[in-house]
């Protein structure tokens, strides 16, 4: 008898009157603040409410019944195949919405429908993981900043793979505690390259300088990022330098001066082929000899295999005798001094080793101010 004279009714009203009873049965169904509310019949009319030519009716429908998790599938998927903005309505808030019908959306919805995915509370990895892959921008930066999304680090590599150029959505990545090392590296290397290719930058400084500049800015970021890399990421991470070829003399002497010893490690293991466990052993107790052995093994040319087995044998003695003052890369420069014939066998690492010695006078002194203020 209800439904019968809705129907009725329903015929006869204006649209503004059936938009305001959409919004009334809705919300009556939703809450569940009506008492003995036939609830067939109520589906059954807003069912009926589905074919309504007013806009503003579906648009009233969906606004009430969007948050509500036990509105029949019937009801909620043709609202979201409505026009634009009830469409949005439900998209953006529906719990009835499963994630496999979420993901269809974002395969052939719109940018806009993305965007409104990717915004919602949860967005769960599956889902995030198609957002990445198929997003815009505007629905990636959305996804990122979106703290009840859940990104795994296999989405974090994809998204900072397709938008490394991007600088908003590289920094965002950059900010996030959860980012992958090896992803981290990555785009610490992006950064470098555009800051290198930026046309101010060329002219002020020449382009090799730039280059230069900003490569070594890149290692010292990434060796300081090493510091908080679990070991399952640092191999992950050395296997990303190793192949960018950054794995360079000069990259490794720098982690050792800046006693960044597990990252130095998880290198001598990629690159000479031994165990990790006898390359620790080494490192922390092995003769000079077998330091020196492993070093040549990895590659470096017996020319400088001294001057990194000097900086091995400083660094544990500094970690043995803590009281001790100087920094690595000051007794380096004095080793070098008093052997002379070195110097000019490796002029570009002595180089090195005395820009991580004025840098590490550089921080003493800041500390020194800071305690002092």
């Amino acid at each position: 008898m209800i439904i019968q004279a809705f129907l009725r009714w329903v015929e006869q009203a204006s649209a503004s009157d059936r938009a305001r009873a959409a919004a009334a049965l809705g919300r009556a169904y939703a809450t569940g603040g009506t008492p003995h509310l036939d609830r067939n019949a109520a589906e059954m009319g807003m069912t009926l409410l589905l074919d309504d030519p007013a806009p503003q009716v579906r648009q009233a429908l969906a606004e009430a019944l969007a948050d509500c998790p036990h509105v029949p599938r019937a009801i909620i998927l043709p609202l979201a195949q409505d026009r634009a903005e009830t469409a949005y309505t439900v998209i953006s808030r529906s719990p009835v919405l499963t994630d496999h019908d979420l993901v269809e959306l974002v395969a052939r919805g719109s940018a806009e429908i993305r965007a409104l995915i990717a915004a919602r509370h949860p967005v769960r990895a599956p889902l995030a993981a198609a957002i990445a892959e198929i997003g815009d921008e505007i629905a990636v930066s959305i996804l990122i900043e979106n703290a009840q999304a859940q990104l795994t680090a296999r989405t974090l590599a994809r998204l900072a793979e397709r938008f490394r150029d991007h600088a908003t959505i590289r920094g965002s990545l950059l900010a996030r505690a959860d980012l992958p090392a090896a992803v981290r590296a990555g785009l610490t290397e992006a950064v470098s390259e555009a800051l290198a290719g930026f046309s101010l930058v060329a002219r002020a400084l020449g382009a090799d300088r730039a280059a230069r500049i900003t490569r070594e800015a890149c290692d010292v970021a990434t060796i300081h990022v090493s510091a908080a890399v679990p070991a399952p990421d640092m191999i992950r991470l050395v296997e990303h330098l190793r192949l960018r070829a950054r794995l360079t003399p000069a990259f490794l002497l720098q982690a050792l001066c800046a006693g960044k010893v597990a990252l130095f490690a998880e290198a001598m293991v990629c690159l000479t082929g031994m165990g990790e466990a006898r390359v620790r052993a080494i490192l922390s107790g092995g003769s000079g000899h077998a330091v020196r052995a492993m070093i040549e093994r990895a590659g470096l040319g017996r020319d400088v295999s001294g001057l990194y087995m000097d900086a091995v044998l400083l660094w544990r003695r500094e970690n043995r005798l803590p009281e001790e003052t100087g920094s690595v890369p000051k007794r380096l420069l004095a080793r070098l001094r008093d052997l002379g014939g070195q110097a000019h066998v490796a002029p570009g690492l002595a180089e090195i080793i005395e820009k991580l010695d004025i840098a590490e006078q550089r921080r003493q002194a800041r500390r020194l101010a800071l305690d002092a203020a």
